[in-house]
């Protein structure tokens, strides 16, 4: 029989580091029943007989956020046979609050604490005495060695295997008296084991447990007493009684097991955070900190890289094309898969190595906690434009892919706040995009890293000044939700955590270009190469019957025109963007090799160039991205106005980049400019008009 263990904790615990190293290779990934949260899974390497749940990182089990109620959803109704909670040794206190709930289900709980910072700051933690207070097993674990995982898991399969156990903590004599009295008016015929919880959740007034319990109007006024006497009695509302219980409960068992070696002394992460999150010092040194980023994966390292790539699939095109006319094949057929398959594909898998360092950078700077402390600082900032610093932390996510990006925005409690934070959360630049800012700063700019960094920083813009417009409407108005976030110590960042987090990434960047890339070059070479004059017949070199792709490209081109990009190569590559936007290069790449031609004759100038890149950054995002916000507002007009939005707003950017451009270079147009000042004036009264929605 099986046992199915949940692993449960903050978000910066260590929690899934733990999972991954308990479970290998033998865990599966899904989303939880009727939700988009991930749901993951794994069998314990040593015992395939025991479940491992790796349930999202939270802070309790208040069901104020998805991953809340999905994690409390589960605990409750699946019922698992024990809780392996992995807390952080550095900040004790804020984790054995959600310890002192989770004890309170009724579920066996195992305590792994977590103590890698612990340790370097000579702090110590009796971890016997902890066990001994609070009333569950204890055990040590590192984290960042992975020491200690082992016995923490053979623990709580011992501790499974002893049943259910009855909550020990209480609250003082007023308040554990009224959930007394409630426990046998409502919950009297549940499990022992969970009765506690229960007539906890009754006491705090929890919306979704009385749904639940569906008790009567009797009962629920009778009890309604027993609350109010105690509000009344602590000047509080119950809610709050019940967290100051919690805290005071854990001050008092923390009291005799936790010493501090220097109590007054200021922390390593304390001396480092009065640096970076300083409110002059924060936002230069993280400008500083992305431009290296963007500096080595795209200017230098990852700019070298694209050389070496580039020979690499002309040296694979060139020896392909030679065997296939040594075998006899047809001249369509070599072209198909010297220009179709191979320069398609190509031209995007020449741009791995780049992800591969950008995300492994990236990935740096979140292990070692450094980008929970740019959520901080951007908190400051988004607060001043109407929006929530957790609206961050879907962009944080969306530098690898904008389709967790916008899933992770059901963090986000108000539902203003979370819709503008999906129609936002897509103008940073995923990795998919990372391919379109390579070619314009490799080929256009010579390889600039301010031409890489300045397309994080649009982006980061385009969410500010979004912000500031969207806040002014009626749909949008109010105060952002506070933003309470534990900021994890600095460590050393866990190499096997970074090169999981970077292969996840770039090997999903590379079967988007074997699977999506793949068919789409395809079909571009056949609608390129293909003409329906007379017919449909194979255009030969020279040949000047227009292809089929250029007759659909023509017809479109126009609209990209005020934009500096009218030719309808980009036009076509700039609309199949949206299918995948690593299709941006692939398809340039296809339409210049079947022309004989350098991608550059598309993009004939720098500000061109600039112009395109803008507007394929800002404007809608991928078929899969358009799906998760579909999913996320659940409404079709509000996802129809999403991307609408971001079009419009992408048009508006580039259309300005490119009009202004021409107008310093002397080049520009009367009616491009006095259009261009209109939309920068209508973008400027949106801007500061005063909001009549306060």
């Amino acid at each position: 029989m099986s046992i199915k263990i949940a692993l449960a904790g903050n978000p910066n615990s260590g929690k899934t580091t733990l999972f991954n190293a308990l479970t290998g290779s033998n865990q599966y990934v899904g989303n939880w029943a009727g939700v988009t949260v991930e749901k993951k899974e794994g069998r314990l390497k040593k015992d395939g007989e025991v479940i491992l749940t790796d349930l999202p990182g939270i802070y309790s089990l208040s069901p104020y956020t998805l991953e809340e109620v999905v994690a409390r959803d589960y605990l409750v109704e699946e019922n698992p046979d024990a809780i392996l909670n992995i807390v952080d040794g550095t900040n004790l206190e804020r984790n054995l609050y959600l310890t002192t709930q989770l004890m309170e289900l009724g579920i066996p709980v195992v305590l792994a604490v977590n103590m890698d910072i612990v340790r370097k700051n000579g702090d110590k933690i009796d971890i016997e005495c902890l066990s001994k207070k609070i009333g569950c097993p204890a055990v040590e674990i590192s984290a960042l060695k992975l020491t200690g995982i082992e016995e923490a898991a053979e623990l709580a399969i011992k501790t499974a295997k002893k049943g259910k156990v009855i909550p020990r903590h209480y609250f003082s004599g007023d308040v554990e008296h009224a959930i007394a009295h409630i426990e046998e008016a409502t919950v009297h015929h549940f499990p022992e084991e969970q009765q506690k919880w229960y007539a906890v959740k009754i006491f705090e007034r929890d919306k979704k447990v009385l749904e639940r319990l569906n008790l009567s109007e009797e009962t629920l006024n009778h009890i309604e007493k027993d609350i109010k006497n105690v509000e009344e009695m602590f000047e509080d509302d119950a809610e709050s009684i019940i967290i100051n219980e919690r805290y005071n409960y854990v001050e008092r068992v923390l009291k005799d097991c936790y010493k501090k070696k220097h109590p007054d002394r200021l922390s390593l992460s304390d001396k480092i955070d009065s640096i970076v999150t300083n409110r002059i010092l924060a936002l230069p040194i993280f400008f500083v900190a992305m431009f290296l980023v963007y500096y080595i994966a795209i200017g230098s390292v990852g700019d070298w890289t694209i050389g070496f790539t580039e020979g690499l699939f002309e040296g694979i095109s060139a020896a392909a094309a030679g065997w296939l006319t040594n075998i006899g094949c047809q001249q369509w057929l070599i072209e198909l898969i010297t220009n179709g398959i191979i320069g398609g594909v190509g031209a995007v898998l020449g741009f791995v190595p780049q992800m591969l360092i950008l995300f492994l950078l990236l990935a740096l700077l979140e292990d070692c906690g450094y980008m929970s402390r740019i959520a901080f600082i951007m908190d400051k900032l988004f607060r001043k434009f109407g929006l929530s610093g957790k609206s961050f932390i879907p962009m944080l996510v969306g530098t690898g892919c904008s389709v967790p990006g916008v899933m992770a925005s059901r963090t986000i409690e108000q539902d203003r706040d979370r819709k503008m934070t999906i129609m936002t959360t897509c103008f940073i630049p995923c990795g998919a995009k990372m391919p379109i800012v390579g070619l314009i700063s490799g080929v256009l700019f010579s390889g600039s890293a301010l031409i890489a960094v300045s397309a994080y920083f649009m982006g980061v813009l385009a969410v500010i000044i979004s912000g500031l417009i969207l806040k002014k409407s009626k749909a949008f108005a109010g105060n952002p939700a506070p933003f309470v976030m534990e900021l994890p110590s600095y460590h050393a960042p866990v190499m096997t955590n970074i090169l999981r987090t970077t292969w996840e990434r770039g090997w999903s960047f590379i079967k988007k270009a074997g699977t999506i890339i793949l068919a789409a070059s395809v079909l571009i070479w056949c609608l390129d190469s293909l003409s329906i004059s007379g017919g449909i017949h194979y255009i030969a070199e020279g040949s000047a019957d227009p292809s089929i792709l250029q007759t659909i490209g023509k017809a479109v081109a126009w609209i990209f025109t005020p934009l500096g990009f009218g030719n309808w190569q980009s036009a076509v590559a700039t609309v199949l963007g949206l299918v995948a936007k690593e299709q941006v290069v692939s398809t340039l790449e296809v339409l210049a090799q079947n022309a004989s031609q350098d991608i550059t004759a598309f993009l004939a100038t720098p500000l061109a160039g600039f112009s395109f890149m803008a507007f394929n950054l800002l404007c809608a995002p991928c078929f899969a991205a358009m799906g998760a916000i579909r999913r996320e507002m659940n409404n079709g007009k509000w996802t129809l106005f999403a991307i609408s939005y971001m079009c419009v707003f992408a048009y508006a950017v580039s259309f300005m980049i490119f009009q202004f451009g021409s107008l310093f270079q002397g080049n520009g147009s009367v009616i491009g400019t006095i259009s261009a000042v209109a939309v920068l004036g209508i973008m400027i009264y949106l801007l500061i008009r005063k909001n009549k929605n306060i």
